[in-house]
Parts: structure tokens; sequence; C-alpha cells
């Protein structure tokens, strides 16, 4: 097999290692002497990061507009994702405040993978120990795609068969595996027989902001909520409503946007497990984040609901979030909805009716939903998220815009209406 290309990876070498090392290496280990003193080195140096954040599909231009307002301007879109690199405070940064991104992986080594043992050699050839010690714990996630290999629990298994074995080598024991709370997630994803190795730097999805205490029947991801917003080119100079807020998603990831409230502010990442994380840099870059968060005008952002449990979910998600007091939901029928103001954005998200019969119940709703915006919101842009393109035609107003965003596996339109 060729020999894989090595790219910058995090980690450092404990000094409790040595202890633990037995007198016979294996010869694999004892080749890779060099390559553990050029990463080492490239730490030191602080040297870029290639690095990729997943993100949903529709989303990828949204993703790179996030990164080059971080000072991260070399983003290259891609489809279900964008490739950039960064310095490790870039890399911190952008797990705080990417607000369409899933995760954010570093990427260790790229090798063709045509068959298990080209997958264990080229897993194995890495120097695991600097990465993760007997005593952490990790996780593998495989995708795969065009590839001669088929199985992905096959591929995330031989994977970790690799990684623990080369620290055994090297250490004498082995890291346990905990796919639940791994202090280290390691993603692998073959295409076309090309194996990339990456770290999770962010560990749980960056949707789970930790401001959501309990979910709902049919939650909207956050990540897809602030994709919405994003498309609507909404920047809080002027009211935002949702008359059929739920939980409120769709409101509060307006409000942190507007609130300039970083989505990743109160959760954990999974960077910070990692032996040579930074606590003091990331100390500063929250420090510096949290000095610019402002607070939002009365009535800037307002839900509706007429679900008393989901109004109730939406307040405490809002508190959650640090809006206490910013977001007001409101408890109506969307027949009654009403925004003050001559100008303003009503972003709706109603049900798709994907189950057998709901669809012939959700019509008179998609006409509501077209009345309610021609005759309750003349001066104001309306956008309403759908995965039934047949049910939208019921609203009964010329779209101006289509975004196409997908909701998990649901294709979506993002609909936008000009309100005269």
């Amino acid at each position: 097999m060729d020999k894989p290309n090595h790219i910058l990876r995090p980690g450092k070498r404990s000094g409790t290692f040595k202890k633990n090392v037995p007198e016979q290496r294996d010869v694999t280990a004892v080749a890779n002497n060099a390559d553990l003193a050029r990463v080492a080195a490239a730490r030191q140096q602080n040297l870029p990061l290639n690095c990729f954040a997943a993100v949903p599909r529709g989303a990828e231009e949204l993703a790179a507009a996030e990164l080059a307002a971080i000072d991260i301007k070399d983003s290259k879109p891609g489809k279900g994702g964008v490739a950039f690199t960064a310095d490790w405070a870039g890399l911190y940064r952008a797990n705080l405040w990417l607000r369409t991104a899933s995760r954010i992986l570093v990427q260790l080594v790229q090798f063709p993978c045509s068959g298990p043992a080209e997958l264990y050699a080229g897993v194995h050839a890495l120097s695991w120990h600097e990465l993760i010690t007997p005593d952490m714990t990790l996780a593998v996630d495989c995708s795969l795609r065009d590839s001669a290999m088929t199985h992905s629990g096959f591929v995330a298994l031989k994977t970790k068969d690799a990684v623990v074995d080369r620290i055994r080598a090297f250490c004498g024991s082995r890291p346990n595996v905990d796919t639940a709370s791994p202090d280290v997630r390691i993603n692998v994803h073959l295409h076309k027989n090309i194996c990339t190795v990456s770290l999770d730097s962010s560990g749980d999805s960056l949707d789970r902001r930790a401001y959501r205490l309990e979910r709902n029947e049919a939650p909207l991801r956050e990540t897809l909520a602030a994709a919405v917003v994003a498309l609507t080119g909404w920047d809080g100079s002027i009211p935002l409503a949702d008359p059929m807020c739920g939980s409120g998603t769709i409101p509060v990831e307006a409000a942190l946007l507007a609130a300039r409230i970083p989505p990743g502010l109160q959760r954990k990442f999974g960077f910070q497990s990692w032996l040579d994380f930074d606590a003091e840099l990331w100390a500063d870059i929250c420090t510096e984040a949290q000095a610019g968060i402002r607070r939002l005008a009365v009535g800037l952002v307002t839900g509706y609901d007429l679900d008393n449990r989901a109004l109730l979910l939406a307040g405490r998600n809002c508190s959650k979030a640090g809006l206490e007091g910013q977001i007001h939901f409101f408890h109506a029928a969307l027949q009654e909805f009403s925004p003050e103001g001559n100008k303003g954005v009503v972003i709706i998200n109603p049900p798709y009716g994907k189950r057998l019969g709901e669809e012939d119940d959700l019509r008179e709703l998609y006409c509501q939903i077209g009345d309610v915006m021609k005759k309750r919101c003349c001066g104001w842009t309306g956008y309403v998220l759908t995965g039934n393109l047949e049910l939208a035609k019921y609203i009964g107003l010329k779209a101006s815009r289509r975004y196409v965003l997908f909701n998990g596996a649901i294709e979506c339109r993002l609909l936008k209406y000009e309100l005269y």
C-alpha cells in the first residue's frame, strides 16, 4: 500500500507514556519517529489545520459566509460541507460561532482503501498514542459512498481495532470505547475507495446548543432554523415573527443572531478533551465573544402558537439560551396573527403532511397561511419552509424566490413572498 499522506494533526506526547512503553515496540511505531517529530514541530509553529465543516445540504454557502465573518477566508463550499484551513484559534472560533454547521472535522490522513487490510494498515500507521492515552475513551463514526467496502459498522470496527492496537503496542494497554460520550471521536469517510480519517473537534453535533431542555413532537433542528433565518437576510434591524413557533427554535435562533450570542457558548466541545487543548486560548476567545453580546429591543422577535405546552417549552428554551425577557411569545391561532409595524420578516414552518391522510387535513392550513400573509402582513416579507410543494400551491401566492434546503432526508423549499 502507498504510504499514507500524513496531515498535521492535534495531540502531544504525554509525559507518563514513557513509563508504560514496552521494550519491544512494533515496527510501524518506530518507523514513524520522524513523523512524530515533524508533527510536534508543526504544532509549536501553529501551522494550519485542514478542516471540514459538515453542513446540511443547501446551507454550504451560508457556512462559508459564516467562516468569512470570523476571518477564515479560504473556505471551499462543496456538497454537504465546507473545506477550510485554520489555526487553533480559528478551529475553536468555528465551533463556537458557526450556526449552520453540524460538526467540524480535522483531517489526519487520506489514503487509497479498497479492502480491510488497506484500511487497517492505513489507520494503524498513524501515531495514535500522540492523540489518545489508555485512560481516555474513544468512538468511531463512519460514512461511506461508492466504495468497495459497503458496511459502515465493519469499517468502524476495523478502524477501532487499528487504533487500539497501535496504542497498546506503544503504551502497553489500550483505551476503552464509549459511543455515548467519548473523549475523542474519530471520523472515517470512504468515498470512491479513498479513506479520510479525521478527528471530530465538535463532539456532540453542533445543533446541540444546550438551550433546548425538551423536544416537542416534531422540532426543527437548530442548524436548519439558523439557515432559514440566514437566507432571509434578517439582521435584527426590523421585527421578525413566527406565527407557528412551536417550541421556539426559529425565534431563539434569530434572537441569538441579533444579540450576537455564539450558538456554542453554553456547551462543551470535543476538542476540550484533546491532550493539547489550550484552555487559556479558549477562555480568551469566549471572553471576547461575551463582550460583544447585546440586549434585544422589546418586540423585535416574537413567536405565536395555539399549543400551550409548546409555548411553555419555548419560554424555557428562551431563558436557557440567555434571552429571558427578550423574545415575546403569545398564545394565538394562526388566523389571529397580526404583526405590529409596517415592515418585518415573518417565517412559517408548517407541517409537511408526510403521513398517510394528513395532506388532505393540511390544505386548509396552507390556504390560511396565504390569507394571513396577504391580508395582515402588508409591507412585510414572508417565508414558508415546506417539504410538500403540492401543499404549498394552496398558499395561493407567487413566490419571488425558492431556496432548496434539506430537513434530514426531506427535500424542502424555503419560499419567499413579497407582501404588498
